[in-house]
């Protein structure tokens, strides 16, 4: 799974505007709580793997998407191209932009609901071309059939597949069958299984490279019939809101760039800790001369004190 230096990832899907509200937790089915503060920040889990491709300075970054024609719009696409995204944009005109409304309660952790809007218009035939396309990076907050159709598309071009299965559901064995990596959490790992344990379900699920994240316990992976473990960078959580995305859109721009998995693997892990320390989803990306400091901090903290370290 190597791809020649400097090759783009192309990113396809989501891109909303995040209303996000912080609480003391997150409401119970009936309950009302009362929130404090509410902000406002670029989101979409395509176009937050899209810039934290971008900010990983491994690779040229592209995204499709779709957006309406109303305010919405204008920041999201702001921050991408700012981010240095190279944007292939699906205006929908009788759709309102995609939005998400989020609950961040105080131990950082988040609950959110997505109204898809223009998201929900992506096809298969949108996808641009893949000239100078060494990676597709996928997810599923777009309809699965188009999803489907551009994996099988960059397959057959000779581009590597990603895709992050989430949110969770399930897959036609059509697109898992052209699916290179698969990058899943505990949870939606456990959702295409039926397996609980997660060392378990590595082994059953059909793709031929699989990574779970598992929260502040670090990831797992299977690639190319073996096991990695990956432990996580310690990190006072405000918000992860985007760490998932972040751990993929750097995952990807590293192998993308010819790292190994090894390597390409704790540089996610760093990236998506880095995620957590700081609110919102693309304004808590990193960026690579962060995710380096707190690599090189990492192992200096380690040759200090190796016993701890292992």
């Amino acid at each position: 799974m190597t791809t020649p230096e400097r090759l783009a990832v192309l990113v396809a899907g989501s891109a909303n505007l995040d209303f996000v509200v912080r609480a003391a937790h997150a409401p119970a089915p009936g309950e009302t709580v009362l929130g404090r503060e509410l902000a406002t920040y670029p989101g979409g889990k395509g176009a937050n793997q899209a810039l934290a491709c971008a900010r990983a300075g491994a690779a040229p970054a592209r995204m499709l998407l779709a957006l309406g024609a109303d305010a919405h719009a204008e920041p999201i696409e702001r921050s991408l191209r700012e981010g240095g995204v190279e944007l292939r944009v699906r205006r929908i005109d009788d759709r309102a932009t995609g939005t998400a409304f989020v609950c961040v309660a105080d131990d950082g952790e988040n609950s959110i609901v997505v109204a898809p809007g223009a998201n929900a218009a992506l096809r298969g035939d949108d996808l641009p071309a893949l000239d100078g396309v060494g990676w597709l990076l996928l997810q599923l907050e777009t309809p699965l059939d188009a999803v489907a159709a551009w994996a099988r598309r960059a397959r057959a071009a000779g581009v590597t597949v990603a895709l992050n299965a989430a949110p969770a559901q399930a897959l036609p064995a059509a697109l898992l069958d052209a699916v290179d990596l698969l990058i899943v959490n505990e949870g939606e790992l456990a959702a295409l299984t039926d397996l609980s344990d997660p060392e378990a379900a590595l082994a059953a699920v059909r793709v031929p490279n699989v990574v779970v994240t598992l929260g502040a316990r670090g990831c797992l992976a299977r690639v190319d019939g073996r096991r990695l473990r990956q432990r996580a960078f310690a990190v006072e959580a405000v918000d992860t809101t985007a760490a998932g995305d972040t751990f993929c859109g750097v995952l990807v721009a590293a192998l993308a760039q010819g790292d190994g998995f090894e390597t390409a693997l704790r540089r996610a892990c760093a990236a998506s800790a880095l995620a957590c320390t700081r609110p919102g989803a693309q304004t808590s990306v990193p960026s690579h001369v962060e995710v380096e400091r707190l690599l090189q901090t990492a192992e200096a903290a380690a040759l200090s004190d190796p016993v701890a370290a292992t």
